[in-house]
């Protein structure tokens, strides 16, 4: 669709999840080209996951929480303007006019905005030190205060809601200690009842959060070094910050100033079709009050835009109801919500399980006969939700007691008509799940690109990875066609029968020569296995080009050079040195985001004299070129720091050679930080420590790259032994168990029981091979030998380190900037230069 052929214009106010959601659902369905977009975004950044706001803390990256398409490049029916927000509606000449200055012409006009947090007029409610939790810019706001007060210092949330409890989680991960202030008897009131806030307030007690609950805010005042909160019971809370987390209310007030009705208790007044008074004015999301009720979940809000998408390209749909159940971790912790889960249906039955000890809680309501599931509760373990809410309203196909009991039976998906919606956020039920399935779609990424099912939150992949299975879908294990073994499986058959070359196990479990998919990962078993140098005999025709070389091929087919600098650590000398082999070899330097520094632009016959001169000034390889551990990331630490707890750079320096040259399915990296400010971005990392008044955390599971996950709580309040103990294990039973290129983010999510196996495993050794993990990993630290020095010493291996035969004898790759100030860098065998930055 080209601008000339739009001839409507829909104007969008608000670009928030739901709104962005508006735009991808009219995008699709108007296929005749019928309308352009024009989208009002009031904030600097355009739409980001708002449900996923406490994870942009310790990471600090808006880009990890945008939606994916949220820019609209290369659509030219949609201008986004970012940073500019609607002040007025004349209705009569529909036009929007916006803060600057600009009118802009609408046939239909979407209102999605959102809502906005609710202040209570308390006294001193708008002290510079009282923040609300709702956008990127309000958490930025919160961290530079809680950096300034330091480490340890308190922080208030008033309000234990589901937000509330994702403030106070988000102020411990800043470092500070929070407190949680409740007007309610409970935490988490509209979710969970009596027993379950008992069993959630002790969980995260526990976690080191006061909770107050049963108590209100009287007043807040500033002290000389922070404020006092006084809460109504007459006890004072000296604080460095406060957080409202009080509820939030619909931001109407742009459709109020229009002439617009709004709700008894606020939101603009809609139909079941979302349109308000005015035939060309919808509203969708939080700030709808559809038929007079406002909905605060974002799956409400998907269902509302997908309405007005349909309604405006001439459909006729209606807004379908709300599923207001809930399922999140918070701090941690489990909880999950469903139906009527206070039991007020009349003549309502409720069966309970309730295990203190275990930190556990499970209700389920039922009808009068003790048949219907009406809702339900679970803290602690929310494991059966998916299977069970998509049953509310209907007969329960065992016994109500069992299913909610840990040795009792579990429902499997299989136990779910085809109606029961599966995922709620998107509003897709088990027959379209199974349909595409039967139509071709045989594994998770090809269930959600035709249903959008496990697109938003995640909460309902259990469920579909169950359904696949029991569609009969043959999820093959094969390595390739050569193997029919999956990676952990031929890790086993190799370490059990001792096999040490790749011809001798294609021959005893393969067939065929073997192909490029292959052969790397069989080198990399060979290598965990061992400490053979992985360029000896038959090993060295397995690698791929990279691992070959020992060296990081370039888009221009020259290698970069990464020597090892252990937790960011370089001797003044070694730094010296670093400068004299760049300016010799002319080469191309750049300090990685790892903390070392990577020379660029070697040739291949140059590789080992570079390798030598370093490796003469005490350094060794990086191995930046290995699907091996990188770098190990830390900050300063107690060392230099006034705000460090521990020693973060000792720390990195001991594990990263410890764990240096170990093979795995794919690259490792470590982030080490020496207090909760999280300088090393620990939790971004595939290891994250960091470092407390009690001790080190360990985070697992964080990647980069294309899907960015942080890393999840695997054990907190380690000593040293105890620390590096577990990471043994870990890296271990990740190196033998995960798939082909499978990153430890993903290889934990595919875990059966997730984080709570790996833990089981890890700290329990609840599979007895905790002592076997750890000598292993004994074996390889003990059996390390730096690759270049192995090649430096070895005739035979420096052989291969030759250029093409007719490749000039001299060459000079040294880096230099155009005119425009673009780096140049030139291409081998007479290729001109190309600008690369």
């Amino acid at each position: 669709m080209t601008d000339q052929t739009a001839h409507r214009t829909a104007v969008v106010v608000g670009h928030g999840m739901v709104g962005h959601r508006f735009v991808e659902a009219l995008r699709a369905r108007d296929t005749a080209g019928e309308w352009s977009v024009t989208v009002l975004c009031e904030e600097a950044l355009p739409a980001y996951d708002r449900v996923g706001l406490s994870s942009y803390v310790g990471a600090w990256d808006h880009k990890e929480l945008a939606l994916a398409g949220n820019d609209y490049v290369g659509d030219t029916a949609v201008t986004l303007r970012t940073g500019v927000r609607a002040e007025s509606i004349d209705r009569d000449a529909r036009v929007v006019t916006t803060s600057d200055g600009a009118a802009v012409p609408y046939d239909a006009l979407v209102m999605a905005t959102g809502s906005y947090p609710f202040v209570p007029p308390i006294a001193g409610h708008d002290l510079d030190r009282c923040f609300v939790y709702r956008t990127i810019d309000d958490l930025d706001r919160i961290r530079t205060c809680a950096d300034a007060a330091g480490p340890g210092a308190v922080g208030v949330v008033v309000g234990g809601g589901l937000l509330g409890l994702e403030a106070a989680n988000a102020l411990k991960q800043m470092g500070m200690t929070p407190h949680v202030v409740e007007f309610a008897p409970r935490l988490m009131p509209l979710q969970v009842d009596e027993g379950g806030g008992a069993v959630l307030a002790k969980l995260v007690t526990e976690l080191g959060v006061t909770v107050h609950a049963g108590v209100g805010t009287s007043a807040i005042a500033e002290n000389d070094h922070g404020i006092n909160v006084t809460l109504a019971d007459g006890s004072v809370i000296d604080a460095a910050l406060l957080v409202f987390s009080a509820g939030v209310r619909p931001q109407d007030a742009l459709a109020r100033t229009s002439g617009l009705p709004v709700g008894e208790r606020g939101g603009i007044l809609t139909d079941i079709g979302c349109r308000t008074e005015d035939p060309a004015i919808y509203a969708i999301g939080e700030c709808a009050a559809i038929e007079g009720r406002c909905y605060g979940l974002v799956a409400p809000g998907y269902s509302s835009a997908e309405v007005v998408a349909d309604r405006l390209v001439g459909g006729t749909a209606e807004f379908p109801g709300a599923d207001l159940s809930t399922k999140l971790k918070l701090l941690g912790v489990d909880v999950a919500s469903f139906g009527d889960a206070m039991g007020a249906t009349e003549g309502a039955l409720e069966v309970v399980l309730n295990d203190a000890a275990k930190g556990t809680y499970a209700k389920l309501v039922l009808s009068d006969d003790a048949r219907t599931l009406l809702g339900g509760i679970l803290v602690g373990d929310a494991s059966a939700y998916a299977t069970l809410r998509p049953l509310v309203g209907r007969e329960l196909p065992g016994d109500p007691a069992a299913l909610i009991s840990p040795s009792g039976e579990k429902l499997g998906a299989g136990a779910l008509p085809d109606d029961a919606e599966v995922c709620s956020c998107n509003g897709v039920d088990k027959g379209t799940i199974c349909s595409a399935i039967a139509a071709g779609a045989c594994d998770i990424a090809s269930v959600k690109s035709c249903t959008n099912a496990g697109t938003t939150c995640g909460g309902c992949l259990p469920t579909i990875k169950q359904l696949l299975a029991a569609s009969g879908v043959v999820m093959s294990k094969a390595l390739c066609e050569h193997f029919s073994q999956s990676r952990r499986e031929l890790f086993e058959i190799v370490a059990g029968a001792g096999i040490r070359t790749f011809s001798g196990l294609i021959a005893a479990h393969g067939r065929g020569a073997g192909c490029d998919i292959c052969k790397p990962v069989v080198a990399s078993i060979l290598a965990s296995t061992s400490s053979e140098h992985i360029l000896d005999g038959e090993q060295a025709a397995l690698q791929d080009t990279n691992d070959h070389f020992l060296a990081n091929i370039q888009k221009n087919g020259t290698y970069s050079v990464v020597p090892r600098m252990p937790g960011g650590e370089c001797t003044p000398e070694q730094l010296i040195v670093i400068g004299e082999v760049a300016r010799d070899f002319g080469l191309y330097t750049k300090v990685t985001g790892g903390q070392r520094i990577d020379m660029f632009g070697a040739r291949v016959e140059q590789l080992p004299a570079i390798w030598k001169r370093l490796v003469d000034a005490g350094m060794e390889s990086g191995q930046a070129y290995g699907k091996s551990l990188r770098t190990v990331k830390s900050c300063v630490g107690s060392t230099w720091c006034r705000y460090g707890v521990q020693d973060s750079v000792g720390m990195a320096v001991d594990l990263e050679k410890r764990y240096r040259g170990l093979r795995s399915p794919h690259k490792i990296k470590f982030g080490v930080s020496g207090c909760a400010r999280e300088c090393a971005e620990a939790r971004g990392k595939d290891v994250g420590i960091i470092a407390t008044e009690s001790g080190w955390n360990l985070y697992v599971g964080g990647n980069g790259g294309q899907s960015p996950k942080h890393a999840q709580l695997l054990a907190s309040g380690l000593d040293d032994t105890t620390l590096v103990r577990y990471i043994d294990r870990y890296l271990m039973f990740y190196v033998r168990t995960a798939d082909r290129l499978q990153r430890t983010a993903p290889w934990v999510e595919s875990l059966e029981g997730g984080l709570d196996h790996l833990r089981a495993v890890v700290c329990e050794d609840s599979l007895g091979i905790a002592a076997d993990l750890e000598a292993a990993m004994a074996s390889h630290v003990e059996g390390y030998r730096d690759e270049w020095r192995g090649v430096l010493e070895d005739e035979t291996k420096l052989a291969r380190f030759v250029s093409f035969v007719n490749a000039p004898e001299e060459s000079d790759p040294t880096v230099s900037f155009d005119e425009s100030g673009a780096r140049k860098v030139p291409v081998l065998m007479g290729m001109p230069s190309v600008p690369v930055g």
